[in-house]
């Protein structure tokens, strides 16, 4: 046969099988009803279809030659063998339903990546798993291989958390692992599956309809009653009026001898791991927010029924486990609470969460996630304990060899903001690592890593005194501590020893023509400013007015404002300022509280004026007494421990009471004032 010919026949025999796949894909379609958990997914996924709020990945670094066809071949058997990575979601009569196609092609995305750097990579990988899927057309799970030569390159596995859990994940790179090291003839010797999700489906929907189902409602409702407080942290940044997803991670570990210390803990008191780092972080948020009872999110397996647990699909449902404190129930008390509501909780995760949110009829709030805003989780691989080191190790830290692979961790914090705060724990062996996923709409990355820090210093105090109260359990790090109690108390300054008004006068030697006050139109310089002040001073002596005598002032907002304060300030007195504003009832508790000895007003407010036995003085009307005294600086003496003027609280807490500030605090806070934010001279 001539090479055309065979060529031309090849390529009409690959078409005619691509056809004949495409119509048996169509001719075994069918569709079923979703779980409550999808229904919630797709619900979500309507609302905002761009996000990857529930797109769920792993990544790894292969460091040796990797075998592509090899990789192709074992997932489309993986997507032959599990009949959820076939399918698809779409709306029939107007509900939605997911549709199990007969088969799907394994999506694998080649990339070529020489000579990217670090970063480079990064951005990619993210940007990959960050992609959103479309339900309706699929695929719902896809491959990724970032190539950067022939013994390196990256893996990262995405998909929709319609189709699959954490459960499913582990279970299906056990099986990949299974398919890639065999040799050609072998067989994986896989038991062929008996149920597929859509089982689990119908068993859901039978169990809810009968008395199973009305006992888990009964026991949720018993659980929850009463008051449904939102968690209420201290943020850093206004809570926006609608969840935007947008979220960030902070990893931590904890030193081997706490972590062994924190698992003899949990076994002494007859606890699990789990149970233990949960009761932790209600403590901590308990005194982060003050309130009493928190509601933390776990989400649960929901594969209580053993012939589904080789079974893929989106079988977790979130759990809502209340914590009632207070600040004299103990750590140990704590855990037994924790211990009795954590095994109710495992014997009925039955209850899709979902549908919990609706038989309680919450009042809905597009700010916050519904019942709970705070997640825990311990993450547990369900096959081999590899994989856990695989997700929870840094980068380059671990290498794991297999059969015919060398792979180490690739870091990639999945994080979309669901929640306001999730703790994520993973028993890594030697250390417990922790994740600490937060929405960005309202914290720092640096909030994060002080609270990592506050946790580990309570689990600390946990290990060495269980008894403690919840209340006294330390939270500051020592480094913390000493930050707050020494550094940041380290504020000695050493400042002039002056007066406020001797500022002034300094001023006015420096820049005697440049303007000090302006008011509507009308301005005084420094040397007008100073004279008029010490003219003004000269009168209030001559009346009486001496070291700490006190001067009410009830002035418009004018020029004679300044050169009254400056003027009895320079007399030695004391101001106590009057707003011409406030109720009269108040002006008269001041004037009777201060008894202040003169009364500086003006004619266009004395009508309004309580009656009072302070001398009175109109700058308007009575200057011409003051002018007929020297524009010189007086030298009576006034010191920095002197008061330089009497303000009084608002009363909002009882009746008011007049605060003395001396010249010294004044003359500090101006010097600060230069320094921060840096007031000059202009």
């Amino acid at each position: 046969m001539h090479p055309e010919t065979a060529h031309t026949a090849a390529s009409v025999a690959e078409q005619k099988r691509a056809l004949l796949k495409r119509k048996l894909a169509q001719a075994a379609m069918t569709a079923y009803p979703l779980s409550h958990g999808q229904q919630a997914l797709w619900f979500l996924h309507t609302m905002v279809p761009d996000s990857a709020a529930y797109n769920i990945a792993f990544a790894v670094r292969i460091r040796s030659t990797l075998d592509v066809e090899k990789l192709r071949q074992a997932f489309q058997t993986l997507i032959g063998r599990h009949a959820a990575l076939r399918t698809t979601f779409s709306l029939k009569d107007g509900e939605p339903v997911q549709v199990v196609h007969g088969h799907k092609e394994f999506s694998l995305e080649q990339i070529d990546a020489a000579g990217w750097d670090a970063q480079q990579l990064h951005q990619q990988v993210v940007g990959a798993y960050r992609r959103p899927f479309n339900l309706e057309s699929g695929p719902l799970l896809r491959a990724y291989l970032f190539q950067l030569d022939q013994r390196d390159c990256v893996l990262l596995l995405s998909a929709h958390h319609i189709i699959g859990d954490g459960w499913s994940l582990w279970m299906l790179l056990d099986e990949w692992r299974t398919l890639y090291e065999l040799d050609a003839g072998e067989s994986a010797g896989f038991a062929p599956l008996k149920l597929n999700y859509t089982d689990h489906v119908r068993r859901q929907q039978d169990m809810l309809a009968g008395p199973r189902g009305a006992a888990l409602r009964a026991y949720w409702q018993r659980q929850l009653a009463g008051e449904l407080p939102a968690l209420s942290l201290p943020v850093d940044h206004a809570r926006p009026a609608q969840l935007s997803y947008r979220g960030a991670s902070w990893t931590f570990r904890l030193a081997p001898q706490l972590t062994q210390g924190v698992k003899a803990l949990a076994k002494a008191e007859g606890v699990t791991l789990y149970t233990l780092l949960l009761a932790a972080y209600q403590v901590l948020l308990y005194r982060y927010s003050h309130q009493e009872r928190i509601l933390v999110g776990s989400p649960m397996a929901g594969r209580m029924e053993n012939d589904l647990t080789g079974v893929v699909g989106y079988f977790v449902n979130p759990v809502v486990l209340s914590a009632d404190l207070s600040a004299a129930l103990t750590f140990k008390q704590l855990l037994v609470q924790a211990r009795e509501r954590v095994l109710g909780a495992l014997a009925h995760q039955d209850y899709p969460f979902s549908l919990l949110v609706e038989q309680l009829q919450l009042e809905r709030d597009g700010s916050r996630n519904p019942l709970f805003q705070a997640a825990f989780m311990l993450q547990k691989s369900q096959q081999s304990d590899e994989f856990i080191g695989l997700m929870s190790s840094a980068q380059g830290s671990k290498r794991l060899e297999w059969k015919n692979l060398s792979l180490e961790p690739y870091e990639l914090m999945q994080q979309e903001g669901q929640f306001d705060l999730t703790l994520e724990m993973a028993d890594a062996g030697d250390a417990l690592v922790g994740v600490l996923k937060y929405s960005t709409d309202l914290f720092e990355a640096a909030t994060m890593q002080r609270m990592a820090g506050h946790l580990t210093r309570l689990l600390e105090a946990v290990v060495a005194e269980p008894g403690m109260r919840v209340a006294d359990l330390p939270l500051l790090p020592h480094a913390e501590r000493n930050q707050l109690l020494l550094d940041w108390n380290d504020t000695a300054r050493t400042y002039p020893l002056d007066t406020l008004h001797g500022m002034v006068e300094a001023q006015a030697a420096r820049t005697p023509d440049r303007v000090a006050v302006a008011f509507d139109g009308q301005e005084l310089s420094y040397a007008e400013l100073n004279g008029r002040a010490n003219q003004l001073a000269g009168h209030l002596r001559g009346i009486g007015v001496t070291t700490e005598t006190l001067v009410g002032v009830c002035l418009e907002r004018s020029l004679d404002l300044v050169v009254a304060l400056l003027g009895i300030l320079k007399a030695g007195g004391a101001y106590v300022p009057l707003d011409p504003a406030y109720p009269s009832a108040r002006l008269a508790y001041m004037l009777e509280h201060a008894h202040p000895r003169v009364l500086i007003s003006q004619e266009s407010l004395l009508k309004g004026l309580p009656d009072c036995s302070a001398q009175l003085f109109c700058m308007d009307r009575d200057w011409p007494m003051a002018a007929r005294h020297a524009g010189g600086n007086p030298e009576y003496p006034v010191e920095g421990e002197h008061i330089a003027y009497v303000i009084y609280t608002s009363g909002s807490t009882g009746k008011p009471k007049g605060v003395q500030v001396p010249h010294r605090g004044v003359v500090n806070f101006l010097h600060t004032m230069r320094e921060t934010p840096g007031v000059a001279a202009d």
